[in-house]
């Protein structure tokens, strides 16, 4: 059986992709800061509920310890934990939300990335894949969005690195980004959001099992090859030519 670690997996885009993994016949690591959450979204299937918080160090070392423990290897991790953070003018953010978006969107990413890459490295046979979500806003910015953009675009580069990295030991990296599925997080789109022009105007989403199926895509391909970028959007929302 497959091993993969999901993060954020708690609700939303984590939780769809982290049922469509144990669907598909993976084991899977359920990471999220709420305990009752993991345990609702693994609803009997073959998960390891593990609660954790990506931006402590601490808490990412003892995710991937445990899944070491329960299988000894680590095929797959989606990087997918993410809050949008401060919303505002870039001259009104507060300062500690924007750190606090860096360090769950970011440094939770590298945290995660890190133990993965050395689980990795270390198991026979050597190698894995590490998707990343990246967004919409790792090409461009919503108005008001500094740090959730600042942050997805620097996913982007640790994309890159990490898939460079990771080369001479089977290790494949890439992204997924996503506009306009439609989550709990993101409902707020459908009724509306604000556009470049300062205008508020709802925007198409799509049913989030369609990421699901791309990131089963991504995962299932062999290790010789690699969808490096992949980015998926409702038909009709404004990003090609936005502003």
């Amino acid at each position: 059986m497959p091993t993969a670690v999901v993060t954020g997996a708690g609700s939303g885009l984590g939780r769809v992709i982290a049922r469509a993994l144990l669907g598909a016949g993976y084991q899977v690591a359920l990471a999220g800061r709420r305990p009752e959450a993991l345990a609702e979204t693994a609803s009997g299937g073959a998960a390891l509920v593990v609660p954790t918080d990506v931006a402590d160090e601490q808490q990412v070392e003892a995710l991937f310890a445990a899944v070491r423990r329960e299988w000894g290897r680590l095929d797959l991790l989606v990087n997918n934990a993410g809050t949008f953070g401060p919303s505002g003018d870039v001259a009104e953010l507060d300062v500690a939300a924007w750190r606090q978006t860096v360090d769950v969107n970011l440094t939770g990413a590298f945290l995660c990335a890190r133990q993965a890459v050395r689980l990795m490295k270390d198991q026979r046979p050597q190698g894995g894949r590490i998707i990343n979500n990246g967004s919409i806003s790792a090409h461009a910015p919503r108005p008001g969005s500094a740090a959730y953009t600042a942050t997805k675009h620097a996913i982007t580069g640790l994309t890159k690195a990490v898939a460079l990295d990771g080369r001479p030991y089977d290790i494949a990296c890439g992204q997924i980004d996503i506009g306009n599925a439609a989550t709990d997080m993101t409902a707020g789109i459908a009724e509306g959001a604000r556009q470049a022009d300062g205008s508020v105007r709802p925007e198409p989403t799509f049913d989030p099992a369609h990421v699901a199926e791309a990131v089963l895509y991504m995962a299932g391909l062999p290790l010789e090859a690699n969808v490096q970028f992949m980015t998926i959007t409702a038909t009709k929302m404004p990003f090609l030519g936005r502003g």
